[in-house]
């Protein structure tokens, strides 16, 4: 179950570090991302659409682990490591995506890894991260309801606490001012992409909209590059549903991190700049909607293309639908992919048995 070891990003330097050297007083980071990650037409889909349709691969992220969690875990294991933890503790779904690439980069950076994880619809897939978590030497615990997770993560720092080691917190999905930090840079990157004439200037970004800081995160750098696209967040949750007054707070803390120049531009945002798309969530956060399922297959069929049920296919039907209801006009429109393209099961062949798992998750496999 050998892993391989984390590449080295192949830029040098980060639009974040180039644009922000002098003033950032407020991250440390550690490359884990191969970047910038490319931009293309979907060909296909524009014809189906009638209007020009990009897609940010942001599923190339890493060789080892792709999607966006590796742009949020380069700052916030860059600050577990200047501040000299040793565990890191963090929260999710059964089938946590963020839970899965933590564990993975965290173990690879000599880092013990604590999770808590919450009900979710149990599909294949989300027993299949179940197991792989475990293989990955992460320790599981399980909160039937919120509260239930409250006090087992009150338990486990108990536990930490008695053998001296306290872990570093890292909220659902990566989401602080500091995880944010991850996706200012990517909306950066976008901007030096467009300026090399590499890809149009979007009209409208759709991008997943779960716990928040990937629309934060983006929308303060549109503010910061001066370009005019609209980030379109597409909900996916009803737990804790992030509201635009929460993602315009999470966008001007983390431009303090950035600098003074980045803070007087972020309190000129207002929660009018957060658009959030509510109408696909479906039955709930991990339920399948069936039509962006249908969309999903055709996305593996026709443009070659792998979405996942729990964001990604809501986030595309979701663009797909409005553009042809006439609801943002011609675009151009650009899908921010945010799926890893890596199955880490392959990698950790053969999985263990579930019984290996504590028994709170065994009845998750019946």
């Amino acid at each position: 179950m050998t892993l391989p070891q984390v590449a080295a990003s192949t830029v040098p330097r980060i639009p974040l570090e180039e644009w922000y050297a002098r003033d950032h007083r407020g991250w440390s980071r550690v490359p884990l991302a191969q970047l910038p990650t490319r931009v293309h037409r979907l060909g296909h889909w524009s014809s189906a659409l009638g209007a020009e349709v990009w897609i940010k691969r942001d599923d190339e992220t890493s060789s080892l682990y792709g999607g966006n969690k590796p742009r949020k875990l380069e700052f916030l294991l860059g600050e577990v490591q200047r501040r000299g933890y040793r565990a890191v503790l963090t929260f999710g779904g059964l089938g946590t995506h963020h839970g899965l690439a933590t564990a993975v980069f965290a173990r690879e950076l000599g880092l013990r890894v604590l999770l808590g994880l919450l009900y979710q619809p149990v599909t294949p897939a989300v027993r299949e991260n179940l197991l792989c978590l475990h293989a990955l030497g992460a320790r599981l615990f399980y909160g039937a309801s919120v509260p239930a997770l409250v006090w087992g993560t009150l338990r486990e720092l108990w536990v930490e606490w008695l053998q001296r080691s306290v872990p570093y917190i890292i909220p659902t999905g990566g989401t602080s001012p500091v995880g944010t930090l991850g996706y200012v840079n990517a909306g950066l990157e976008l901007a030096e992409q467009i300026r090399r004439h590499e890809v149009p200037s979007p009209a409208y970004i759709f991008v997943p909209l779960g716990s928040g800081g990937t629309v934060a995160g983006l929308s303060l750098a549109m503010r910061l590059a001066g370009l005019p696209s609209k980030v379109v967040g597409v909900l996916v949750t009803d737990i804790f549903p992030p509201s635009a007054v929460r993602l315009l707070r999470l966008a001007q803390k983390t431009a303090r991190l950035i600098g003074p120049e980045a803070v007087t531009m972020a309190r000129a945002m207002s929660a009018r700049d957060f658009v959030i798309e509510r109408d696909f969530v479906g039955g709930g956060y991990g339920q399948a909607l069936p039509a962006a399922d249908q969309l999903a297959a055709w996305f593996r069929a026709v443009e070659g293309i792998e979405l996942d049920a729990t964001y990604t296919a809501k986030t595309a039907y979701a663009l797909d639908q409005t553009v042809r209801a006439g609801r943002w006009g011609r675009g151009p429109f650009l899908f921010w992919l945010t799926f890893s393209r890596v199955r880490i099961a392959d990698r950790l062949q053969p999985l263990p048995d579930f019984r290996e798992l504590p028994a709170s998750f065994h009845k998750f496999f019946a």
